[in-house]
């Protein structure tokens, strides 16, 4: 980041940093608005599998490699040296790698096309800040779940089973579980002993305070919602970084104006002062 050092003269920002505060800015508010586009170009490709004759499939392949050329560019023009990073090298990389060769005749190889798809989704989670902090929500989220889904269906299984035949698996027993944690509630499955019910109302707790955690989180990775910071992130955004590397550079350069204030005061306190005009008369 641009710094200032005592003498004025401005340092050239770290490898990978932005170059300005004001590229931050841009940087920050481009990876804000490229996260959908980013997403669908790294998972559609693998449900929709680019080939010569389906123009829908071309159309899809071509335009998620051109998102993936994009933002490696944009990241190119904004940090410094951002080709001599390992994400770089590993951007570009992706970038040729994953390019529209599925337009000239025989040179597409469906093995290795699926791994350097796969590889999109790797840089997609290496890359993308806003990408790994959903993902570590809901993986949270899905460890909680599945933890809630697989004791109150044992619960439930033993509870139900000596009175009640439609526990008759503890497969029924899991299926019934999610119904009830995902608030779907089909009717078809339907405890009877009161250790049952009671499980099942702490199951139907635990799935509206889990919908609830997971559409929270979805809202602030779509920006429905304001931005607000992780406890278990504490990286600085680059914006942020940027603005107090010029309040620091500005606090420098008060300093250096003061110590000179200094100086000239004492210069003037130690000058002999002129004497009278010895003419009296």
């Amino acid at each position: 980041m641009n710094t200032t050092d005592g003498g004025g003269v401005e340092a050239v920002p770290a490898r990978g940093q932005p170059r300005s505060a004001a590229a931050a800015a841009k940087l920050a508010e481009y990876d804000r608005r490229v996260r959908i586009p980013i997403i669908l170009s790294a998972v559609l490709p693998l449900i929709i599998v680019p080939e010569q004759g389906n123009w829908v499939a071309v159309v899809v392949g071509v335009v998620s490699w051109l998102v993936f050329a994009v933002d490696f560019f944009v990241h190119q023009r904004l940090l410094v040296g951002y080709l001599g990073t390992h994400l770089g090298k590993f951007d570009l990389a992706i970038v040729l790698l994953t390019a529209p060769w599925f337009l000239v005749s025989g040179a597409q190889g469906a093995g290795i096309v699926v791994v350097l798809r796969l590889a999109r989704l790797g840089r997609l989670l290496i890359a993308t800040k806003g990408v790994r902090r959903l993902f570590a929500r809901l993986g949270r989220v899905a460890l909680v779940a599945g933890s809630v889904l697989f004791v109150g269906a044992a619960m439930a299984y033993y509870a139900e089973r000596p009175t009640n035949p439609e526990f008759a698996t503890f497969g029924d027993s899991l299926w019934w579980a999610i119904v009830t944690l995902t608030t779907v509630g089909y009717g078809d499955i339907v405890p009877i002993t009161t250790a049952g019910r009671v499980d099942g109302a702490a199951i139907m707790i635990m799935g509206v305070a889990l919908l609830g955690l997971l559409a929270g989180s979805l809202a602030s990775f779509f920006g429905l919602q304001p931005q607000q910071a992780d406890n278990g992130d504490t990286t600085p955004d680059a914006a942020v970084l940027a603005e107090l590397a010029h309040l620091r550079a500005e606090v420098k350069e008060l300093t250096g104006l003061r110590e000179q204030l200094a100086v000239l005061t004492r210069h003037l306190a130690a000058k002999p002062e002129t004497p009278p005009d010895a003419d009296a008369g």
